[in-house]
């Protein structure tokens, strides 16, 4: 053992390149890496621990060609280099041995497998763990309870004896005192091996020495920007508690204020009571404008424009302004070549309206460090915006909104906002009906009209996770309280509750994660004001999607109605109640949506929305044992159930209730590919195949001849699963299910 610790010290003491290569011309080419026998580590850590590499495709997305192509352009090349091979032997007995395997041999092979080319094999002979047979931590118990000293304990009794996470635990018991304001703790750290009883005892000790605080702060490298919206974006200032939390947050906050290219904030090694702080900055541009043209044959001639300003008057202030304006010169250029005809998309005459320009508008203001509270922040917003498409609709609206914000903690903020919005749609009934999910001539009566949502919402979030694109460990949730009443200027009256939040966790040195989340909600409509019991579309809670359920589509979970042309209703139905199928108001109703010749494909599912949801969802997810470049692949399996329903939770009483119509329970798998901004996710839903009764509408024409939504007397049985086929519901998105 002592033979092998001084051959490693001497190896690293000489120094080596990791990515040595000789002459490709010298040395044959590694075609293929093998590491066999190797159970107890990560394999593809181990494979990123040695120099020796096999060539490997550029990208996965050139793998097909790589199959066939054993091309540079294609390919990165590498080479066998002896003296790094020879040397990778004694590497992978050391990263054994700092993970307890102090035994560990290693023997090699070397094949041919072309003209100058090899295959690489590196046998493992794990050997005999050595264990730990006890752990002691010594600490003050008044500054570290049990739960904590558990939770960052990663070590146990009878595992092996891995340096590496040992360290880990040391150093999260030190920012552990560190950020209760113990700047000069240490951890000492002790191990006395029996070799031949391959086991080891451990102590941990907890020196706090004593508290520190916060001394002098220096600013260095700004120019434009003041001291004071400096030190605003900071959570501490001379005299607090030296915490590390605070400094770390501190340079995060700097970082996204936009205000500057680098923010450091550095503490020099000081044994003190006290700790002097340097903030270090490089400014950034303060400004940033973009304007531009565009023409397509559908919104003709449109300009968009966008300016923001980071220091808007001074104070980190900053003012964000975007306008678009198109359907210009729509008088002169429809009709004319590819582009649109506007006069031939509209139904009657008045193609006026159609013609006139479209504009989308907005500006909001930021105030960081609101009333001098540099955890609070102030915003001002207001917008407008006319979009049309001829012929179905135009969406007239403007508004307003103010944000109050306040941290709570780090990553904790609470806030308080009010939104003013007076909206109309124009649009026939089929549109509402289909494009909203709204069929009822209440509501459509309502969104036909200027009819303002005018809500109050108290929001809280937390976000407790390791990281935010695809998090391994932690916890996030959020809650919506939503009010709107007359107090607030609101048309639609209503209370909205909604708690969204998940919990992540992974095995100890193991990459497996496994995470839940669940979505509560409810939301009563008013039964006075202007428009009594009716509730806005965007306030009713949906399920079913990539982020959802994923054994259904996009919000097709939960209370739905059916759709039909009316000529292909009437083409194929038979006829009930003693009356003739036909497609007039007075008569569409007596057509039998049941009949045979209707299939499934002719009915088209709406969301409706509903009032009440709960929602849960379990994952697991874990990396595919994958040469390079598909390494970064990882699989899951996962279990979703929703319930979206009436805020009284009638039929909830029971599991068959669920099962009944609102509610299902849909496994899947899926796979993922990690990338710097977020996983690429395919998902594989499985849907419940199940005949539901679904009411079915169509539209008719009423005596004025105008074009009506008309519900039928009878439900369809509907069920569009023919083949297992159709059970799968595929997903593909970018980022985490939740």
């Amino acid at each position: 053992m002592r033979r092998l610790m001084l051959c490693l010290v001497c190896l690293f003491a000489i120094g080596f390149p990791l990515h040595a290569q000789k002459d490709e011309h010298e040395t044959p080419e590694v075609r293929s890496l093998k590491l066999e026998g190797v159970e107890h580590v990560d394999v593809q850590d181990l494979e990123r621990s040695i120099a020796t590499r096999a060539t490997r495709c550029r990208s996965i997305v050139l793998q097909p060609i790589c199959a066939f192509s054993n091309s540079p352009t294609f390919e990165d090349k590498y080479y066998l280099d002896y003296d790094e091979f020879r040397r990778d032997v004694l590497r992978i007995r050391l990263y054994y041995w700092k993970r307890g395997y102090r035994e560990t041999t290693v023997d090699t092979l070397v094949q041919r497998t072309g003209a100058r080319q090899v295959a690489v094999t590196f046998k493992v002979d794990e050997g005999r763990p050595t264990l730990i047979s006890q752990l002691t931590i010594s600490y003050d118990t008044t500054l570290i309870g049990e739960r904590t000293r558990d939770r960052l304990t990663l070590l146990h009794a009878n595992d092996p004896l891995d340096l590496i996470v040992l360290d880990s635990m040391r150093v999260m018991f030190q920012n552990e005192l560190w950020d209760k304001g113990y700047g000069d703790a240490v951890v000492d750290t002790n191990i006395v091996v029996n070799e031949a009883a391959y086991s080891a005892d451990v102590w941990l000790t907890l020196t706090p020495n004593k508290i520190t605080t916060i001394g002098r702060i220096t600013v260095s490298g700004n120019q434009k920007i003041g001291l004071r919206t400096i030190m605003n974006s900071v959570t501490f200032q001379s005299g607090d508690l030296y915490r590390q939390s605070s400094i770390l947050e501190s340079q995060r906050n700097l970082y996204e204020s936009n205000l500057f290219r680098m923010a450091t904030i550095y503490v020099p090694p000081q044994y003190d009571t006290v700790k002097n702080v340097t903030i270090d900055v490089t400014e950034a541009p303060l400004h940033e404008a973009r304007v531009g043209p565009g023409l397509n044959n559908i919104e003709f001639l449109q300009f968009q424009a966008h300016y923001t300003s980071y220091n808007f008057f001074g104070g980190g202030r900053r003012l964000d302004a975007d306008a678009s304006v198109g359907n210009l010169l729509a008088r002169s250029l429809q009709g004319h070549g590819v582009f649109r005809n506007v006069t031939a998309d509209v139904p009657d005459s008045n193609v006026s309206p159609f013609l006139q320009p479209t504009y989308n508008a907005s500006l909001d203001f930021r105030q960081p460090a609101f009333l001098g509270r540099p955890a609070d922040a102030f915003g001002l917003g207001a917008f407008t915006h006319r979009t049309i498409n001829p012929g179905v609709f135009i969406d007239r609206g403007y508004g307003g909104q103010v944000t109050v914000t306040h941290e709570v903690a780090i990553r904790a903020p609470i806030s308080v906002n009010y939104r003013f919005e007076l909206n109309r749609v124009q649009a026939s009934d089929t549109y509402f009906c289909v494009n909203y999910g709204v069929c009822d001539t209440l509501t459509i009566s309502a969104l036909r009209t200027h009819r303002s949502l005018s809500p109050v919402t108290l929001t809280g979030f937390i976000d407790r996770s390791d990281q935010p694109f695809s998090p391994t460990k932690g916890y996030v949730a959020r809650f919506d309280f939503e009010n709107g009443s007359e107090l607030t200027g609101s048309d639609y009256r209503y209370t909205r509750l909604f708690f969204d939040g998940a919990v992540y966790a992974h095995q100890s040195r193991k990459p497996n994660v496994y995470s839940a989340h669940i979505r509560l909600g409810v939301v009563r409509a008013g039964e006075s004001g202007p428009i009594p019991g009716v509730l806005h579309p965007r306030k009713r809670f949906y399920a079913g999607g990539a982020n959802s359920v994923r054994g259904f589509a996009e919000n097709q979970l939960g209370p739905r109605i059916l759709t039909i042309e009316s000529e292909e209703l009437v083409k194929h139905a038979a006829s009930i109640g003693g009356g003739r199928c036909a497609a007039t108001v007075d008569n569409v109703q007596f057509c039998d949506p049941n009949s045979p010749d209707l299939t499934s494909e002719m009915f088209l599912p709406q969301p409706l929305g509903g009032t009440s949801l709960i929602e849960g969802s379990i994952e697991y997810r874990r990396p595919l044992p994958l040469p390079d470049p598909l390494r970064n692949f990882v699989w899951a399996v996962f279990i979703d159930a929703g319930y979206v329903g009436p805020g009284d939770f009638k039929g909830f009483q029971s599991i068959g209730g669920i099962v009944r119509g609102t509610g299902a329970i849909t496994p899947g798998v899926g796979i993922r590919y990690m990338t710097g901004v977020g996983p690429i996710r395919v998902d594989l839903g499985l849907n419940p195949s199940r005949t539901e009764q679904l009411g079915v509408v169509t539209t008719a024409l009423d005596h004025d001849g105008k074009v009506r939504v008309v519900p039928l007397s009878l439900p369809r049985q509907f069920n569009p699963v023919r083949t297992w086929l159709d059970r799968i519901a595929l997903h593909f998105s970018i980022g985490e299910a939740f």
